[in-house]
């Protein structure tokens, strides 16, 4: 896929933070509780953006309201350990993997399975540095073990990919619904 125009990067990036911040604040309310896009984001980040900058911009925004969250929301701050630290790397591998992917997404059905392909095993190895962080760095486990961190491994990353998976499922669609509506009213100016 061909970089996107300035004023197209500018329009995707302002609906990705909108969606960023919709989902990982949850000041909507429970009739509107979407599960975290942040991931999705990231991995689409790296399709559709690219930039390095855009990718800090990112970071830095997540940061933002998980910090606005705790501070005058009155959410948690159970996951905020020395862990959070590796959270930045966590998003890099679905980012770099989208950026790497990005060439070869030409909107054909073989080009988005290969998205998703890239999609599961980035999610995946994204969840080993999030979750294994957290267990092992959090401080909230007072025995640590890998046979214990298999299982939940095992128990929760198949969630976490799930979700990420249904946001970039939904976003291909889309992606594709738009390239054709495109494509015939491009058609159509040429007739």
């Amino acid at each position: 896929m061909k970089p996107l125009s300035r004023s197209l990067t500018v329009a995707v990036a302002a609906l990705f933070a909108l969606v960023m911040i919709g989902t990982r604040f949850h000041h909507f309310g429970d009739w509107l509780h979407l599960p975290d896009a942040s991931m999705a984001l990231f991995f689409l980040g790296g399709i559709y953006l690219r930039k390095h900058l855009l990718f800090v911009a990112f970071v830095a925004l997540a940061v933002l309201v998980d910090w606005y969250s705790v501070s005058y929301a009155g959410v948690s701050a159970f996951c905020i350990t020395l862990a959070y630290a590796f959270l930045p790397l966590a998003y890099a591998v679905l980012w770099y993997a989208g950026r790497a992917v990005a060439p070869r997404f030409d909107g054909s059905l073989r080009s988005h399975a290969v998205v998703f392909m890239t999609l599961l095993v980035s999610a995946s190895l994204s969840y080993v540095v999030s979750g294994g962080s957290f267990y092992f760095l959090g401080g909230r486990y007072p025995h640590p073990t890998l046979a214990d961190y298999g299982v939940r491994l095992m128990t929760w990353g198949p969630l976490f990919v799930r979700t990420t998976a249904c946001y970039v499922l939904v976003a291909q669609v889309a992606h594709a619904v738009f390239a054709r509506v495109f494509r015939a009213h491009e058609g159509a100016a040429h007739a």
